[in-house]
C-alpha cells in the first residue's frame, strides 16, 4: 500500500515538473497570449481571461483522458 502511494506521488511530481518545464518553454517562445485571450485594463486595475489557453487545455486533456480510459 505505501509502495503504491510512493509511486503515485513520484509520478505526480514528475508530471508537475514536466508541466512546469513546458510552461517555461512556452513563455520563452512567446506563447503567453493566444488568439481569444481577453484582457481589460483600467486605471490601477487589469483583468486577464486566457480563453484561448482554456480551450486548448480542455481539448488536450479531453483527448488524453479519452485515450487513457480506453485501456
Amino acid at each position: 500500500m505505501i509502495g503504491q502511494l510512493g509511486r503515485v506521488l513520484l509520478l505526480v511530481g514528475l508530471a508537475m515538473a514536466a508541466l512546469g518545464l513546458l510552461l517555461i518553454l512556452a513563455g520563452r517562445l512567446g506563447l503567453g497570449h493566444l488568439p481569444g485571450d481577453i484582457s481589460w485594463r483600467g486605471e490601477g486595475w487589469a483583468v486577464y481571461a486566457p480563453l484561448g489557453w482554456m480551450i486548448l487545455l480542455s481539448v488536450v486533456l479531453t483527448v488524453l483522458l479519452n485515450l487513457l480510459s480506453r485501456r
